[in-house]
């Protein structure tokens, strides 16, 4: 009997944001899986666990992911994790791993994904609220209208992108490069709105640029939007 690996998003922080599926599918789940030490110290689990408290309860199977940029050393932490997941859907489990946003979003699961259903295992992805859509709403400005174009870049892997084609940019996962994101825009006649741990108990709003902060935290996300349009 095998069993099924979900790759789950909990949206980016307010649990309130979890979709009824997600819920579902982690009550229904053996093992609670997150990238990092100790699955209950991941925010991914802190989110989940406000909206379903009794997944304390759950056999929780960590999946140590250094926060390096090596891309040797994470593919080899990626099969790591892949084998320790392996192990418990041969025991027939249905394994949940937890991830903030949308899994299909630069997101850690998509590799191990790969990895699972190479070893014949079953995989399904369940979809979060991506996090530049829920800060898009809580800026209260639309990403994108009627033929405008949409480029979502990771800012930690292109803090030097040229930004000056046609349409709206979403900059993610921005803090790290914040100053060298924060010229190029100003280089490209560019303003934006910023929001920083959007819908946790600390985010924080920026809706220009000569406010943005001089540092910021992992979960910054920039919106760019096309002629000061913000």
């Amino acid at each position: 009997m095998s069993g099924v690996l979900y790759g789950i998003g909990v949206g980016p922080g307010d649990p309130e944001l979890m979709t009824l599926k997600a819920i579902k599918t982690l009550k229904e789940a053996h093992i609670i899986a997150a990238p990092g030490e100790k699955v209950e110290e991941t925010l991914a689990f802190k989110i989940a666990s406000k909206a379903l408290p009794e997944l304390i309860n759950k056999e929780l199977l960590p999946i140590p992911m250094p926060m390096v940029m090596d891309r040797d050393i994470i593919k080899e932490n990626h099969v790591k994790g892949a084998e320790l997941i392996k192990e418990k859907l041969g025991e027939g489990n249905k394994v949940a791993f937890i991830t903030l946003g949308d899994p299909t979003i630069y997101s850690t699961f998509t590799y191990i994904e790969k990895l699972i259903k190479e070893m014949g295992f079953e995989t399904v992805y369940i979809s979060g609220i991506p996090s530049f859509c829920a800060a898009a709403a809580a800026l209260g400005i639309p990403l994108a209208e009627w033929e405008e174009p949409l480029h979502i870049l990771p800012g930690v892997h292109n803090p030097d992108k040229d930004l000056s084609e046609e349409g709206n940019y979403v900059i993610m996962k921005s803090g790290r490069k914040l100053a060298e994101i924060k010229e190029k825009l100003i280089d490209c006649s560019r303003d934006a709105h910023m929001i920083e741990n959007c819908g946790m108990e600390d985010e924080q709003r920026y809706d220009s640029i000569n406010k943005f902060p001089e540092k910021a935290g992992y979960f910054t996300l920039i919106i760019s939007k096309e002629n000061g349009r913000n």
